[in-house]
């Protein structure tokens, strides 16, 4: 299937599949900063679907509003792909929505190392059908802070399409 290439029309395509799936989703973003949900709140009629989102920018916030343990983001670090599952399935619990996205990163222009450098990304989603799906992206700092923002924003959106129409053949 040929995916919408701007972010209202995957929005609203992601919306449409929930629907029809029957599920509503949350998000827990960290980079992004409330990107996806801004995206997904943009459309009209959303408010069937959406449950709520989770700015969760600080290792604290992780923890307090999503329940990531502290011991962990101590051992890998918040830019993980296991403090990315672990926000996701947080932001389920904590709401009990049927899909759930987060993101964890460094969007730049600072902040990045030889281990994790600017660019790096960990997406993760869950259903409430399946285990968590994980994604790592390097995007390129020449996308700047906002291109980065803006492309792991698109993934979050693919990422929560791919489960919805999953759940919605499941459900068929």
């Amino acid at each position: 299937m040929t995916r919408p290439l701007t972010l209202p029309a995957l929005a609203r395509a992601v919306l449409a599949s929930a629907r029809s799936a029957g599920l509503t989703i949350a998000t827990a973003e960290s980079c992004t900063g409330g990107m996806v949900m801004a995206a997904l709140t943009g459309i009209a009629g959303s408010s069937d679907v959406v449950d709520r989102g989770f700015v969760t920018y600080s290792n604290a916030a992780k923890g307090q509003m999503l329940g990531v343990p502290e011991a962990l983001i101590a051992r890998v670090g918040a830019v993980s792909a296991e403090v990315a599952a672990a926000m996701a399935e947080g932001a389920m619990k904590a709401s009990g929505a049927g899909l759930a996205v987060a993101i964890t990163g460094i969007a730049g222009p600072g902040g990045g190392s030889a281990a994790k450098p600017v660019g790096l990304v960990h997406l993760a989603a869950v259903s409430r059908l399946g285990p968590v799906n994980r994604i790592e992206r390097r995007y390129n700092p020449a996308l700047g802070r906002a291109g980065i923002r803006r492309a792991a924003t698109r993934d979050a959106l693919l990422i929560l399409l791919d489960l919805a129409e999953q759940a919605g053949f499941a459900a068929a």
